[in-house]
């Protein structure tokens, strides 16, 4: 068996970035993580740490950790099992897209009692890969899979509408959508993962991608924001703006063009059980705000 000292010291490392980040959140000194990870790696024989700014697990690293979390997760399922003391909330370590965590994912959270939860905010289209390197428990992800080891649930689909306040339609499209109006008036990207913009413009037939200009921000509610105060147009989604569109506050570029991004929830196989309560809370938030996308 492998030193539960020395996996902690690993994790804290790889997932804070550095030594003396993962030395705060273990309540020990930095020379003790090295000293542990130095023993760990001495035992395996093989570098788990990339050295760096910032420190990340090298592939064997990436294998302990996943065995690091598994076992918690394993070993908190047999305290249940046996109605013995819980020692503490369990922490669980999952992807999800900002847009999901600004309109329901919160609210299946807050369902689920005894758990901490670490999240990772990365896009719908990369989040898989998280699940896949057995960084994390589960995931949202716009891939319906199959990924091995993983059991997927579809959700439904989160409905984005290309918006834009009326000052600013009145600025940039005036004389309607059209290509040439695209192709000047800023957008709004969330990073270089969003694709969303280019989605919907390509969908419309109204230009080549990254062929407009853009503001970035890595924000939901600054999305919305930006469009109430003019500064660009960009694809909302549907519960964090209906409330604006109702009332004049914003407009959509072209009326009834919403563009529905399937979702779908995927969780390891071998936690699936400990996990259950999640993915309840998870598929019930999920019913109350997503739409059943076409094929379903």
């Amino acid at each position: 068996m492998f030193d539960p000292s020395q996996l902690a010291a690993l994790v804290a490392v790889h997932r804070r970035g550095s030594f003396d980040l993962a030395a705060a959140e273990l309540g020990v000194t930095q020379s003790a993580v090295s000293q542990r990870l130095r023993a760990l790696e001495e035992r395996v024989g093989t570098l788990l740490i990339q050295r760096g700014a910032p420190s990340v697990a090298t592939e064997a690293g990436m294998r302990l950790i996943r065995h690091h979390d598994e076992v918690a997760l394993l070993a908190r399922g047999v305290e249940q099992d046996l109605g013995g003391d819980i020692s503490g909330p369990v922490t669980l370590r999952i992807a999800v897209n900002a847009d999901s965590l600004a309109t329901w994912v919160l609210a299946a959270l807050a369902e689920v009692p005894g758990v901490l939860f670490d999240l990772v905010i990365d896009d719908q289209d990369v989040s898989q890969d998280w699940l896949r390197r057995g960084e994390v428990a589960a995931a949202v992800t716009s891939h319906a899979g199959p990924l091995q080891g993983c059991d997927t649930v579809a959700l439904g689909a989160l409905r984005y509408r290309a918006t834009a306040s009326p000052g600013y339609m009145a600025r940039w499209f005036a004389d309607g959508v059209t290509k040439a109006a695209v192709a000047q008036a800023p957008a709004l990207t969330f990073s270089d993962k969003d694709r969303l913009q280019v989605a919907w413009v390509q969908a419309r037939g109204l230009t080549s991608p990254a062929a407009f200009p853009s503001h970035r921000m890595a924000s939901s509610q600054a999305f919305v924001d930006a469009c109430l105060l003019g500064l660009g147009w960009g694809m909302n989604p549907d519960a964090l703006v209906a409330d604006h569109l109702a009332a004049g506050r914003l407009a959509e570029l072209v009326p009834g063009t919403a563009l529905d991004v399937p979702l779908y929830w995927q969780f390891a196989r071998l936690t699936g059980e400990l996990t259950r309560p999640l993915t309840r809370a998870v598929r019930a938030a999920a019913a109350r705000v997503l739409v059943p996308p076409a094929g379903m």
